[in-house]
C-alpha cells in the first residue's frame, strides 16, 4: 500500500534463465556490455582527438556513440544484477524505474533523430557540395541537437506524468527493464488516454524517422544515377548503404519489442529481443565507424585540397 513516508518499491521480473545457462549468459551480457562501452567511448576519444575529424558527420557520430553508452549504463548493470538476485528480491524504487524508463525512450527519441539528421547531412554532402559548408556549420548542428533534445525532454516526460498521475494496484512488472507502458499498466484506472499518447509519440516518431530517411536517401539515389562520376558515385552509394543499414537495424529490433509487447504471452521473447535492441546496434557501430575513420586518416593527406562536400563523401 502506498503512503507518504515510505518509498513506493517495484518488483521486476528480471531475464528468467535457467540456471545451468546463467553463468553463461551473466558473461556474454558483462563482457558485451563492456565492449559497447569501451568502443563507443574509444569513438568520442578518437574524433574529440582528431581535429580533421570535427566535422558535422562525425559529431553526430560522437552523439550516436554517447547515446549509445548512456542507454546501455541505465540498462545492462540493472538487467546483470537482478540476475543475481531470486525474483522475489529483484525490487526497484518507484523513482528509479521512472528515471530508467525516462532513459530508454529518450534513447529510442535520440537514436531516430541521429539518423535523421545523419541521413539530410549526407544528403546535403552528396546533391548540395558547394553550399554544405555554409548548411550544416557547427552552429547549425548545435541548435538542431539542443532542440531535439528539449522537444524530447518534454514529449517523453508528458508520456511519463502521465502514467504518475495514475495510482498503482499492481506492484509486479513482468518484463526485464522499466518503460512508460509497464509503469502505466500497473494501474486498474483507466488508461486510454495514456495509449492514445504512446501510439501517437510511437507513430509520429517512426512516420517522420522513416519519411525523411526515405526520402533524403532517394533523392541521392537519383543524383547518383544521374551523376557522370562512377567513382564518386559508388563511394556515396557505399557510404550511404552503411547507414541504412544500421538504420535498418535499429529501426527493425525497436519495432519487434514494441509488437512483441502487445502479447504477454510471447513476453520472453520481448524479453530476448529488448536485451538484442540494447545490445546489437551499440556494438554494430563502432566497428563500422572505425573502420571509416581508418579510411578519412588515410586519406587526409591526398585529399586537403578537395572541397568540403568531396571529403563527407570519403567517410
Amino acid at each position: 500500500m502506498e503512503n507518504g513516508t515510505s518509498p513506493v518499491l517495484l518488483q521486476l521480473e528480471g531475464l528468467m534463465v535457467p540456471p545451468s545457462s546463467r553463468s553463461l549468459v551473466f558473461l556474454s551480457l558483462l563482457l558485451s556490455h563492456v565492449f559497447i562501452v569501451g568502443s563507443n567511448l574509444g569513438v568520442v576519444a578518437l574524433v574529440w582527438s582528431e581535429r580533421a575529424l570535427h566535422q558535422p558527420m562525425y559529431l553526430l557520430m560522437c552523439n550516436l556513440a554517447v547515446n549509445d553508452v548512456m542507454n546501455n549504463l541505465v540498462v545492462v548493470p540493472r538487467i546483470l544484477w537482478d540476475m543475481l538476485l531470486p525474483v522475489h528480491r529483484r525490487l526497484i524504487p518507484l523513482g528509479a524505474c521512472v528515471t530508467q524508463a525516462f532513459a530508454i525512450h529518450m534513447y529510442g527519441w535520440n537514436i531516430h533523430t541521429i539518423f535523421i539528421f545523419m541521413a539530410v547531412d549526407r544528403y546535403i554532402a552528396i546533391c548540395r557540395p558547394l553550399r554544405y559548408s555554409l548548411i550544416m556549420s557547427a552552429r547549425t548542428l548545435v541548435k538542431i541537437t539542443v532542440f531535439s533534445l528539449g522537444l524530447g525532454f518534454l514529449l517523453v516526460g508528458g508520456l511519463l506524468g502521465l502514467s504518475l498521475r495514475l495510482t498503482r494496484c499492481r506492484y509486479f512488472i513482468p518484463s526485464i527493464h522499466c518503460t512508460n507502458a509497464s509503469l502505466f499498466n500497473l494501474s486498474c484506472q483507466n488508461t486510454f488516454i495514456n495509449n492514445v499518447y504512446g501510439i501517437t509519440f510511437t507513430v509520429v516518431l517512426l512516420t517522420g524517422s522513416i519519411g525523411s530517411v526515405v526520402l533524403t536517401y532517394g533523392f541521392i539515389t537519383v543524383a547518383c544515377l544521374t551523376t557522370r562520376s562512377r567513382s564518386l558515385n559508388r563511394k556515396a552509394l557505399q557510404t550511404c548503404s552503411t547507414h541504412l543499414l544500421l538504420y535498418l537495424i535499429v529501426l527493425f529490433s525497436g519495432l519487434s519489442v514494441i509488437a512483441l509487447y502487445r502479447y504477454p504471452e510471447y513476453m520472453q521473447y520481448g524479453n530476448l529481443s529488448a536485451i538484442l535492441y540494447n545490445i546489437i546496434p551499440p556494438a554494430l557501430n563502432p566497428f563500422i565507424y572505425a573502420f571509416q575513420c581508418r579510411e578519412i586518416h588515410q586519406s587526409l593527406d591526398t585529399t586537403h585540397m578537395l572541397a568540403p562536400g568531396y571529403h563527407l563523401l570519403s567517410i
